[in-house]
């Protein structure tokens, strides 16, 4: 008997190959190129945020470029949360009244820990680490 190759198995023969592809991770070997730049979009360690005189007390300020947010729920206490929705992936657009809010479906994040106040985001916003040397706030 002779096997002859149907449609259907050349499809999923090649769709195998694609999820194969699809699936490695960025820098696996024979997937990239060792000049390519595999940095993440989040700032580098050190790299200087703001001034402390740039975060409201009670309120912050969202790096978009960076994707973190910046708080200081009181005086001298800083704090830093992912800038990305724990809901839909959108980016968080103010920080208004306590929150950081997002525009996409009304979720809302307390500034002092990244609670979740108001969903429907299922989970709080990660917290980032950063380090406050004099003035200056840096990623850790």
């Amino acid at each position: 008997m002779t096997h002859r190759s149907t449609r259907r198995t050349v499809i999923l023969a090649t769709g195998a190959s694609a999820l194969l592809v699809g699936c490695s991770k960025y820098g696996d070997e024979g997937g990239s190129d060792s000049s390519s730049d595999t940095t993440s979009p989040k700032a580098s360690s050190g790299e200087e945020l703001a001034s402390t005189s740039d975060i409201p007390v009670g309120g912050g300020k969202i790096f978009k470029d960076r994707k973190i947010v910046v708080t200081q729920p009181k005086k001298g206490d800083f704090k830093a949360f992912s800038a990305i929705c724990t809901h839909q992936g959108c980016t968080v657009n103010t920080v208004a009244d306590g929150t950081i809010n997002c525009p996409c479906h009304g979720s809302r994040f307390s500034v002092e820990n990244g609670a979740v106040k108001a969903g429907p985001a299922p989970r709080p916003l990660p917290a980032e680490k950063i380090v406050v040397d004099g003035n200056s706030i840096r990623t850790a």
